[in-house]
C-alpha cells in the first residue's frame, strides 16, 4: 500500500503552513526549489527556519523575492521602495513604505515581506499593524510601522516583499502547464488553482478562467500551492485526508472590502467539508489552504488506520493561546490481513472514508486512492397506514436534513395490505437526525439501520457558455476518464423557454460547448472568447 497524508488542522490551514509542515515531515527542500524554479514567474528564495509555538517545535516558511521579472534587489547601496494599495484596499487607503539604509560593504542583503497565514489575503481584524524584518549582512534589524485606512489605524505582519500582482487563473495554469514539473504535481497544482478559480468565479459571476486573482495570484501563494504539490511528490504521497477544519472568526480586509471570516472564497471552497469549532478571533483557514483541501483531500474525519511514518509541524505567524500549527502526519497504509475459513487472505483494514464532497467535485485522485468507495448508512421503515401527503412531507424533511437520497418502494405487507418501504441513504453524520425524523414524521414503530459501502463515480459540475446563455453540465468520471455527461435540466429548460427553442436543441448546444471547454485553460481562453449570438427563431407552438 502507498502513503497517505493526514492534515491535522488544529489551527486551520494555509498554504505556507502546509509547505513548511511537509518539509518538516521530510520533504526534500532542494527537490522542491529545483522544480519551483521551472515556473515562468518571479525569482525567489525559499527558507524554512525552526520556531516554537506553545511548546511545539515547528517550521516557519520564509520567502524573499527579487525585482519583478527577475534580478535581485541592489546590494551595498541606499534604496527606497514604496507601494500603494488604493485599488486593493478600497477608497481612502494608501500607504508607503520608505526606508533608507546605508549597507556599506555588507553582503547578502535579503529583504523579506510575507503575508502571514492569518492575513494571507487581507487583514484579520481592525486595528492591525505591519511588522517588517530585514537582514543586511550579519546585522538583522526590524522595524514596525502603522498606517491608517481612513480613520482606523491598523498594523500588519509581513515577511516578504513583492508587488501585489493580479494574475488571471488562465495565465497561472498555463505557466504551470508549460513548466517541467512532475506530471502528478502538475495535475494537483492545476486542480487547486481550478478549485479556487471556480469558487471566485461563482462569487463574482464570471467564468473561472477569466478570474483575476488578487491575493492568491501573488507569487507567495503560487509558491505555496505548487510547493505543496511538489512536497507531496517528494514524500510519495498517494492520498490525502484531513481533520475537520476551524476557520476562525472576525473580519478580513480583501481586495474588494471588509468581509466576515471565513472569507467568501474560503467559505465556498469549504462547502461540503466538515468544520471544527475553535473560538479564535482571526483568519485560521485561508483560500489557499481551503483550495488545497478542496482539490486534494479525499475525506475528512479522525486519523485513519495505518502506521505513522513521519510527522511535521508547519507554523503560522500569529501566537495564540493554542499551538498555531498545522500537523502533517505521513501514514504508511499497510492493512492487517487475516486468513478466512477457505484459507484466502482477507483484509481487515479500516476502509478509507471518502466524503461525498470529493465525489461531487470530481476529485479523481481521491476517488482512485479510495477505490471509488464511500461508507453510507441505510435507514428503512415500512408502513401500511401512513397517508401519502405525510410521506411526501417526510421526504421533504429528510432531504432538508442532509439525506443523500430518499425513495419509496411499493410492498405487500401482512394481512395482504399494500404498504410502502421508505428507504433513506445518509452519511454517518446525518444518520441520527434522519432516523429521528422517520420516527417523528411517519407512522412507523421502528427504523432498521445498516451500514453499506458503495462504488461511486467522480462527479463534476461544469458551466459552459452557449448561444442560449450559460448552462451547467453534470459529468461522471472513472479514474479521470469522462464516461458521460448531461446538461442540468433546470438551466436548459429556462434557456429553452427564454429563447423559444426545443429543449433538445439547448441540450445539444450545451454538449458541444462542453467539448470546446474540455481543452485546458490557456492564455487565449479568456475574455476575448464570446459565445455566438442566439439566432432568431420563432417560438415553439
Amino acid at each position: 500500500m502507498g502513503k497517505r497524508l493526514y492534515f491535522d488542522c488544529v489551527s486551520g490551514i494555509a498554504g505556507d503552513m502546509a509547505l513548511a509542515g511537509l518539509i518538516h515531515a521530510g520533504a526534500d527542500t532542494d527537490y522542491i526549489v529545483r522544480h519551483l524554479r521551472e515556473l515562468p514567474f518571479d525569482d525567489f528564495t525559499l527558507d524554512v527556519r525552526p520556531v516554537e509555538r506553545r511548546g511545539i517545535a515547528a517550521r516557519l516558511l520564509e520567502l524573499s523575492f527579487g525585482e519583478p521579472g527577475g534580478g535581485a534587489q541592489a546590494i551595498g547601496r541606499d534604496h527606497t521602495h514604496s507601494h500603494s494599495h488604493d485599488a486593493e484596499h478600497g477608497k481612502g487607503h494608501s500607504h508607503t513604505h520608505k526606508h533608507d539604509h546605508d549597507h556599506g560593504e555588507a553582503q547578502g542583503h535579503a529583504h523579506t515581506h510575507r503575508h502571514d497565514h492569518a492575513l494571507e489575503h487581507g487583514l484579520a481584524d481592525m486595528p492591525h499593524a505591519h511588522d517588517h524584518s530585514h537582514e543586511h549582512g550579519d546585522t538583522p534589524h526590524a522595524h514596525d510601522h502603522a498606517h491608517e485606512h481612513g480613520d482606523t489605524p491598523h498594523a500588519h505582519d509581513h515577511a516578504h516583499d513583492h508587488p501585489h500582482v493580479h494574475r488571471r487563473a488562465a495565465d497561472i495554469i498555463a505557466g504551470i502547464e508549460q513548466a517541467r514539473l512532475p506530471e502528478r504535481a502538475k495535475r494537483r497544482s492545476i486542480a487547486v488553482f481550478r478549485a479556487i478559480a471556480e469558487a471566485e468565479g461563482k462569487i463574482h459571476g464570471m467564468p473561472p478562467e477569466q478570474v483575476h486573482f488578487h491575493e492568491v495570484g501573488a507569487m507567495d501563494s503560487i509558491i505555496d500551492i505548487v510547493g505543496v504539490c511538489l512536497a507531496l511528490e517528494s514524500l510519495e504521497i498517494e492520498a490525502i485526508s484531513a481533520s475537520p477544519v476551524p476557520t476562525g472568526s472576525g473580519r478580513v480586509r480583501m481586495a474588494h472590502g471588509l468581509y466576515p471570516i471565513p472569507a467568501p472564497a474560503t467559505a465556498e471552497l469549504l462547502t461540503g467539508i466538515p468544520l471544527a469549532p475553535l473560538d479564535v478571533r482571526g483568519e485560521l483557514t485561508t483560500p489557499t489552504g481551503a483550495g488545497i483541501l478542496r482539490a486534494l483531500a479525499d475525506g475528512f474525519g479522525p486519523l485513519p488506520a495505518g502506521v505513522i511514518a513521519h510527522i511535521g509541524y508547519g507554523a503560522g505567524r500569529k501566537d495564540f493561546d493554542h499551538p498555531n500549527v498545522l500537523r502533517c502526519i505521513v501514514l504508511q497504509e499497510s492493512p492487517d490481513r487475516t486468513a478466512t475459513p477457505d484459507g484466502e487472505a482477507a483484509s481487515t483494514a479500516t476502509p478509507v472514508m471518502l466524503s461525498s464532497s470529493a465525489a461531487l467535485r470530481g476529485d479523481q485522485a481521491a476517488l482512485q486512492a479510495a477505490g471509488g468507495r464511500e461508507r453510507i448508512v441505510v435507514l428503512e421503515a415500512q408502513m401500511d397506514d401512513c397517508p401519502g401527503e405525510q410521506l411526501g412531507y417526510a421526504m421533504e424533511r429528510l432531504l432538508a436534513a442532509g439525506a443523500l437520497d430518499v425513495y419509496f418502494t411499493s410492498i405487500q405487507m401482512k394481512k395482504n395490505r399494500p404498504g410502502v418501504l421508505l428507504t433513506v441513504l445518509a452519511q454517518e453524520q446525518q444518520a441520527e437526525r434522519c432516523e429521528r425524523l422517520l420516527l417523528q414524521e411517519t407512522t412507523t414503530l421502528g427504523v432498521r439501520r445498516s451500514e453499506w459501502t458503495r462504488r461511486i463515480l467522480g462527479r463534476r459540475m461544469l458551466t459552459v457558455q452557449t448561444r442560449y446563455g450559460p448552462i451547467r453540465l453534470k459529468q461522471a468520471l472513472l479514474e479521470g476518464e469522462l464516461l458521460r455527461q448531461a446538461p442540468e435540466f433546470e438551466d436548459a429548460a429556462a434557456a429553452a423557454r427564454m429563447h423559444g427553442v426545443p429543449l433538445q436543441r439547448v441540450y445539444a448546444e450545451a454538449l458541444r460547448g462542453a467539448e470546446d471547454d474540455a481543452l485546458p485553460w490557456s492564455q487565449d481562453a479568456g475574455a476575448d472568447r464570446q459565445p455566438a449570438a442566439p439566432p432568431h427563431e420563432p417560438p415553439s407552438r
